[in-house]
């Protein structure tokens, strides 16, 4: 009992926002705080992704308002760019647990303002609650990442595939239960029942534990700067500008494109979202499983060929069966681009961090996730059918990228060697 009882005073110590020493128990006391906040990447996966889902719900399937529904999708990627920035000033300030709770809690409460927001209300103010959504969601999902230091430094794949499979389980969460409740419930009702995951988090938040905090480096301005003058850096940035970008696109536009091209009922549209969001969790776990077995570069490059099949079949078919089809293949080869990009090429840029905007990387991370706003003028102007050829063109990028960076770094290691 002595024992125990020294180990319990000794945490605060080492939490709460107070970068942590070297002591001998703190990496086994933050590692233990870091497990128990990988769940908000569940709840950052329900904020990210509900847009899109929702949609049809809102009766945007039945009009060809695609201005509108691209500032939507403007607004709630304005709110995650400024709620990344303030966790990072914040965290230093209140601590990760007081940061979560709040930000679990606005999020809940802009769901709720969204369910409000339900009836014959401008789209102005649905834009503002939106942005309070995706701000609160870059908040817990930058404030989780902070919590997970020293899991990420210990094992970096295995962190990262972890956090992504809790993300894309939000993700599938929220297309299941708007799927579900579409028929049966009202639009009021269906924000209510999604608001219920952030408030859950809330309580649970507020009343756990505190968590382990280790600062993370930033690059100084000048290396920044640096990288522009890098070919290595440039090529990866516009990588993820284009893979971002393209799976944002289809996790925003794919129930509106379904419904309004293939003829679907709205409930079965936002369900093949759900299979696309299958697609990528049941991808990463496939790929994870080849991995010791498959030449890592066969396997991006049948990805991307996989990916770019997929965008081309769903613009093209008008069955069902085809549009399953082409979703299974885009999800499956989506799920494994980015991390064995990002493997291939972290050990030159050992600064980049997948959860934190900082450097040139940050100019293709929120690059790619304008694309689904700017996607509604592009509906705007040629219609919903030509939504899903953007992907289509961006799995062409993808593919040219990853080629043009194994040459890149071949010939980096030929002249350094």
């Amino acid at each position: 009992m002595k024992i125990r009882s020294v180990t319990i005073r000794r945490m605060p110590a080492t939490t709460e926002g107070t970068p942590v020493s070297g002591t001998a128990r703190q990496p086994t006391l933050q590692a233990a705080s870091g497990r128990r906040a990988l769940g908000g990447f569940f709840l950052s996966g329900v904020l990210f992704s509900f847009l899109g889902a929702i949609l049809p719900a809102w009766g945007y399937h039945l009009h060809s308002d695609y201005t509108t529904v691209g500032l939507y999708f403007l607004f709630l990627t304005f709110g995650i760019y400024a709620g990344a920035q303030v966790c990072h000033w914040l965290v230093t300030r209140t601590g990760l647990r007081l940061l979560l709770t709040l930000a679990s809690g606005l999020a809940c409460a802009g769901l709720l303002a969204l369910a409000y927001l339900s009836g014959p209300h401008p789209p102005s103010q649905r834009m503002f609650a939106l942005f309070l959504v995706g701000g609160a969601g870059a908040m817990v999902n930058t404030a989780v990442f902070h919590a997970i230091t020293p899991l990420y430094q210990h094992d970096p794949a295995a962190t990262i595939n972890l956090s992504g499979g809790l993300f894309g389980l939000g993700c599938l969460t929220t297309a299941l239960l708007t799927a579900g409740a579409f028929n049966f419930y009202t639009v009021p009702s269906m924000m209510i029942l999604l608001a219920v995951i952030p408030f859950y988090f809330t309580i649970g938040f507020a009343v756990g534990g505190p968590f382990g905090y280790t600062p993370h480096s930033f690059p100084p301005f000048h290396k920044a700067m640096a990288d522009f003058r890098s070919p290595g850096a440039i090529l990866f940035t516009l990588l993820l500008f284009f893979q971002f970008g393209n799976e944002w696109a289809i996790a925003g536009w794919l129930p509106l494109f379904l419904i309004q091209q293939l003829g679907m009922s709205p409930a079965n549209g936002i369900l093949l979202l759900a299979v696309y969001w299958t697609a990528l969790l049941a991808g990463r776990i496939v790929a994870q499983a080849m991995l010791p077995r498959v030449r890592h570069s066969r396997m991006l490059l049948g990805s991307v060929l996989a990916a770019l099949f997929g965008c081309v079949l769903l613009s093209m078919t008008a069955m069902m069966g085809g549009a399953i089809a082409g979703i299974i293949l885009i999800g499956g080869g989506f799920a494994s681009i980015y991390p064995l990009t990002v493997e291939s090429i972290a050990h030159r840029f050992p600064y980049y961090h997948p959860g934190f905007f900082g450097g040139i990387f940050s100019l293709g991370l929120i690059g790619g996730l304008l694309t689904p706003g700017l996607l509604g003028l592009v509906a705007k102007e040629w219609g919903v059918g030509t939504v899903m050829l953007v992907p289509a063109l961006g799995s062409i990028m993808v593919c040219v990228l990853v080629l043009l960076i194994w040459l890149e770094t071949r010939l980096t290691r030929a002249a350094s060697a």
